[in-house]
């Protein structure tokens, strides 16, 4: 929601120097009303919100590579008991 609202702040001040001491002052206020509205809606994040996420889900699929590795080692063990108690496996 905030870049939404970043973004309509840029807008609406470029609008206001373009609409600035003229009659179409009262439009100014309608699209902000209209744009808010729309913001709201759309349930936006913002872009710091975003990078800590994918971050997150770069070091989730980070583990879950390393951990996939780990069975695939464990199971090519001959002698593992992995392939016998694979219901006991702690990882």
């Amino acid at each position: 929601m905030m870049l939404g609202q970043k973004m309509f702040e840029e807008i609406s001040g470029k609008l206001g120097q373009v609409l600035a001491d003229s009659p179409a002052k009262d439009l100014e206020k309608n699209l902000r009303a209209v744009l808010q509205s729309v913001f709201s809606k759309l349930d936006l994040v913002t872009r710091e919100e975003f990078d800590v996420q994918q971050a997150v889900l770069l070091k989730t699929r980070e583990k879950l590579e390393a951990l996939e590795a780990k069975v695939a080692a464990l199971e090519a063990q001959p002698d593992s008991k992995a392939g016998e108690d694979s219901g006991n496996l702690a990882l």
